[in-house]
């Protein structure tokens, strides 16, 4: 229960976000945007119909097509988002910002979008429209979610070039791409993780004090030198980068002539990290 409320508010907060990134900044100043929102702004341009309510009809006929490719826990989160942001979208629709800067706002477009769409994105949910295409390019092709959001956005942008110009697509390419960037931070996280592997002659006791101090899994990984022939027994040890000095104080306590390697890892799943079914 407490899992599935805090979800709730990330879902609330992230929708609340985006919503102020489309009328504080976006809308203003005359700019784009990506997905079903940036559809729904160019038809207020052109139309002046409520972005709130294209969005929700948009959104809703998409969820109706794309439901059976989601699962249950994504579905409802998605229609709590879709409400919801429609909602604050209507409710701030008079809200603004005393800035005249185009480049300044459109920094802050990309950082409230991405931040807004990263948390919903975080715990499961969509904004639906071309996150749900990215969501099922990441599920099935394995396409980074983020990536996959900027690619598809980006085919929404550049149609827009016949409304708001090519000038202010050139600002919203700015902001999509801030906005990714932003997604991407919040949702893998502040802490980079880190792989390391291990070869030494006192695998044992390396691995001993790891779980003992580190309160950290090892995998114990079967080899041998390919020049000497010699059998050897790997470490592979996943961290976050602030452990990293631990770990190297571990491995020079016990073997100073331990061969160690230190990989950046951008995706971790499993027991003690991210649940993969998100």
């Amino acid at each position: 229960m407490k899992k599935r409320a805090f979800d709730m508010i990330m879902l609330l907060i992230g929708a609340f976000i985006f919503a102020l990134a489309v009328n504080l900044f976006v809308i203003p100043n005359d700019f784009g945007e990506g997905g079903v929102t940036g559809i729904s702004i160019i038809l207020f341009y052109v139309l002046k119909w409520s972005p709130a309510l294209v969005g929700m009809v948009i959104n809703g006929i998409l969820l109706i097509v794309g439901y059976k490719l989601l699962d249950k826990k994504t579905t409802v989160y998605t229609i709590i988002v879709v409400a919801f942001h429609s909602l604050f979208l209507h409710l701030t629709e008079n809200w603004s910002i005393a800035s005249d800067e185009p480049v300044i706002n459109a920094i802050f477009a990309g950082l409230f979008a991405g931040v807004g769409i990263g948390l919903i994105v975080r715990v499961g949910g969509t904004t639906a429209g071309t996150v749900i295409l990215a969501r099922l390019a990441n599920k099935y092709w394995d396409w980074n979610i983020s990536y996959a959001l900027l690619f598809f956005d980006l085919i929404v942008a550049g149609l827009s070039v016949f409304v708001i110009g090519i000038e202010k697509v050139m600002f919203t390419v700015v902001i999509l791409y801030i906005g990714t960037k932003a997604m991407e931070f919040i949702i893998e996280g502040l802490n980079p993780k880190k792989a390391v592997t291990i070869i030494s002659t006192h695998h044992d006791r390396i691995a001993i004090r790891v779980t003992e101090i580190m309160d950290r899994g090892v995998t114990v990984l079967r080899g041998y030198g390919y020049y000497t022939g010699q059998t050897k027994d790997v470490l592979y040890i996943v961290i976050s980068k602030q452990e990293v000095s631990m770990l190297k104080k571990i491995v020079r306590a016990e073997d100073k002539n331990a061969f160690v390697t230190i990989h950046d890892v951008r995706d971790v799943f499993g027991e003690g990290f991210i649940d993969i079914s998100k």
